[in-house]
């Protein structure tokens, strides 16, 4: 018998109900402006962590609002947030659905501190603990006792090895593994822990700086709690120039790796050689918010009808 009924229970829906007067309540307090902007568009993300999925004769569903929404900033919006549906090949598991919920926000004249400390504030009240913010560099050093900026390939390989053995991959690579399956895993789960200064090469739509040290680093950071990572905000790359660089070396590794060529959006360099305002931006995951806010321990616990059953 084919089974109909939703993965979710009342009490998930109604909980979900509740996140979203609560957000809408925070950014209308704060007067940010409430937008929706498309899933079906003509570009994809060229991003090779990111996976669009096509939709023949249309374009691609969108993995983040996060293209529209800036040319909305250009075109003069001013401060913007959404609660967006989100779309992603290959992505599904516990804790993954190929289409999800992100709650997007954009705030002009911000800087990555003060993004950080509103983001801090919309999730205190909702999680009920302590916030403790650090760097990227201090979690490796205070949990491997290695400088991942300044360590080179064969060390951080033979510290991989040494906990799993994985395969030969690069300095980017290894450090993504480490990150995602040794220092996250150990992050507490009883505060919201707030990470900053990730390495230049992970700056995706980020603007760098350099570090008390000298080294690169992305005005970029993370913030994990119960268990999940939540959120991913930038100080925004508004140098047209720079972004369509970025794109050209996106590609290049998408051909590299065999995977889809996507062409860069072209309406978004053109927005932004318009003139983007300084800015700082976040994205935060809907579902991921509610499982570590009431320990729910699957993402179709808070999806009335994932894919499976969609």
């Amino acid at each position: 018998m084919t089974d109909w009924r939703p993965s979710a229970k009342l009490e998930a829906l109604k909980a979900r109900a509740s996140l979203y007067q609560t957000i809408h309540a925070f950014f209308s307090a704060r007067q940010v402006l409430q937008v929706d902007t498309p899933v079906l568009a003509q570009h994809g993300v060229t991003d090779i962590h990111i996976h669009s999925i096509a939709v023949p004769g249309y374009g691609y569903l969108q993995p983040s609002p996060e293209y529209h929404m800036k040319r909305l900033l250009a075109a003069g919006s001013g401060a913007i947030y959404q609660i967006s549906k989100a779309f992603r090949d290959g992505e599904a598991g516990r804790r993954h659905n190929p289409e999800f919920t992100l709650l997007e926000w954009y705030r002009p004249n911000f800087s990555l501190q003060q993004i950080i400390d509103e983001t801090t504030a919309l999730l205190q009240p909702l999680l009920g603990v302590p916030v403790h913010q650090t760097t990227f560099k201090a979690l490796f050093l205070s949990q491997l006792d290695v400088d991942p900026l300044r360590a080179d390939t064969q060390t951080l390989q033979k510290i991989a090895n040494d906990i799993e053995s994985v395969p030969a991959m690069n300095k980017a690579a290894l450090i993504d593994w480490l990150m995602a399956c040794v220092i996250e895993p150990a992050l507490p789960r009883d505060r919201i822990t707030v990470v900053t200064d990730f390495p230049s090469w992970a700056a995706a739509l980020a603007q760098k700086k350099y570090d008390a040290d000298g080294e690169e680093v992305a005005q970029r950071f993370e913030i994990y709690a119960g268990g999940y990572e939540l959120a991913n905000g930038y100080f925004e790359l508004i140098d047209a120039t720079e972004q369509a660089n970025r794109f050209a070396d996106d590609i290049d590794k998408r051909k590299a790796d065999s995977l889809p060529t996507l062409a860069a959006d072209e309406r978004l360099i053109a927005a932004m050689q318009h003139g983007l305002p300084a800015c700082s931006g976040v994205a935060l995951g809907v579902e991921r918010l509610l499982m570590a806010q009431h320990h729910w321990q699957t993402i179709s616990d808070v999806i009335a009808f994932p894919t499976t059953i969609a």
